[in-house]
């Protein structure tokens, strides 16, 4: 076990290493310029759209929509894949990043998820256009059929390997890990025991999972909004009682993205490249863009137009990463113990508690808990879905009933070992989807450009479709 785990971790760091985080950024960039910053100049009509897209049924003159193919509305689709993207990252990635590479990791991680829209927006673009209709009517897509439909038959053992990695990748870093981490949390806090952490998430999330996509869509849809408002506006209301420290805070962060940052307290130090390092990772680990796990949730969407639903798409990397992780950011480097030593969920859960005594670390617990619950809803689609892309519709309940069953293991496992298993196989599901993003942008690039000179658009969309350039 020991030299398995030896190796596991030599992959990770291969992986993980820098060139993948050039290719994730290159492609990102690469994907921006080509798209001549439409996800950065259009991020108002998104959030236009996504309110719309509430309601998949009609136009938002209130007339009858023809524009109806998916199951899910665009709202419930972002609603979907933000379940599977806000969880632990939001609250211990962010903290951890600050623990490794300074403050400064955290503009590194604004960097991301800003080049990031870019990559999200490609990956849903594609998804809607080479979705595909299952046996039994249901609308599929993701990195493995847009790599199958728009590359060509000859590339589909590409999407044979993506597919592999995320069934498998879905286990640990969407099921077990999370589970875990409730369950940690409930038993530092409240004592509660880890088993029964385990028995009541498998009992929560088989009734929502054994539903399919639009039962998940439904409780990801009521329950992201709720929580995911709560946790800012805690964030918000810690950062009024900081108030004097914010300034300071993004002091730290701009001047330590370019500066090295000496050791202090608990802190170790960390150097320019720790900070984009760290940055980067933590930010492709909270967001996922580049992952191709998102596009799986966008492609289940009642559209037929994909520059709408990428529009829409590239919201969850600017909500997840510029929004609350921004929040947990602040929240921690306006607190005294920011380098005292915590790291993870403890560091973000101490800051809270500073601020909010008695009540902050309940604050951070319940919203681990639930962030984690939705992320659990979210991956169990995608690898489902990957499962099915390998093996056939009939697999479908198979899948759901295994990854059922792995949500009280991994509650009370010890999770090294699924740990970077989970971070090796995240690596590998992003090589297959951004040789596909790459190859297939020039798909993207037209689809977009022809739906801003106002071609493809469909009758109703005028009125929340934007000509200019």
């Amino acid at each position: 076990m020991e030299a398995l785990m030896t190796f596991l971790s030599s992959m990770e760091g291969i992986v993980w290493g820098v060139p993948m985080l050039v290719l994730l950024l290159g492609v990102g960039i690469y994907l921006q310029l080509g798209l001549k910053l439409v996800p950065l100049r259009k991020l108002g009509t998104g959030f236009k759209l996504m309110w719309q897209g509430r309601d998949a049924k009609h136009t938002p003159d209130g007339k009858a929509k023809t524009d109806t193919d998916g199951e899910i509305s665009p709202f419930n689709a972002l609603m979907t894949s933000l379940s599977a993207t806000i969880g632990t990252g939001n609250i211990a990635g962010v903290a951890t990043a600050i623990f490794l590479g300074g403050p400064g990791a955290v503009f590194w991680m604004w960097i991301t998820a800003l080049v990031g829209m870019a990559t999200k927006f490609a990956e849903a673009v594609l998804a809607v256009r080479f979705r595909e209709t299952d046996s039994t009517g249901f609308h599929v897509g993701g990195p493995m059929f847009y790599i199958k439909n728009g590359l060509g038959k000859k590339w589909i053992w590409l999407g044979g390997a993506f597919a592999l990695f995320g069934a498998v990748a879905a286990f640990g870093i969407g099921n077990t890990v999370q589970s875990n981490s409730v369950a940690e949390g409930l038993s530092e806090s409240l004592g509660v025991p880890h088993w029964l952490t385990g028995l009541v998430l498998m009992v929560l999330a088989g009734a929502v999972i054994l539903g399919g996509i639009k039962r998940i869509a439904k409780v990801a849809g009521k329950l992201v909004p709720i929580m995911g408002i709560a946790y800012v506006l805690a964030g918000i209301l810690v950062l009024i009682l900081n108030a004097g420290q914010i300034g300071e805070a993004f002091s730290l962060i701009f001047y330590h993205a370019f500066n090295p940052i000496a050791a202090a307290g608990g802190f170790a130090g960390a150097g320019v490249a720790m900070a984009i390092q760290f940055g980067v990772a933590r930010g492709i680990f909270s967001n996922e863009a580049g992952l191709g796990s998102a596009p799986i949730a966008h492609a289940a969407a009642k559209t037929k137009n994909p520059v709408r639903q990428g529009l829409i798409a590239m919201l969850g990397t600017f909500i997840d990463t510029i929004i609350v992780c921004s929040i947990t950011a602040l929240v921690i480097l306006t607190s005294v113990e920011w380098d005292g030593g915590e790291t993870g969920a403890r560091l973000t859960a101490v800051s809270f508690d500073l601020a909010l005594p008695g009540i902050g670390e309940y604050v951070v617990t319940f919203a681990l808990a639930v962030f984690a619950f939705t992320t659990i809803l979210g991956w169990s689609f995608y690898g489902e879905k990957c499962f099915q892309f390998l093996f056939g519709t009939r697999s479908i309940t198979l899948y759901r009933v295994l990854f059922i069953i792995a949500i009280p293991l991994g509650a009370m496992a010890n999770l090294d070992l699924v740990w970077v298993l989970a971070s090796v196989f995240n690596a590998m599901m992003a090589i297959p989807n951004l040789i596909a993003l790459a190859l297939l942008s020039p798909v993207v690039f037209k689809l977009t450009k022809d739906y801003f000179d106002g071609k493809n658009v469909l009758p109703g969309e005028e009125l929340d479709h934007d000509k200019s350039s």
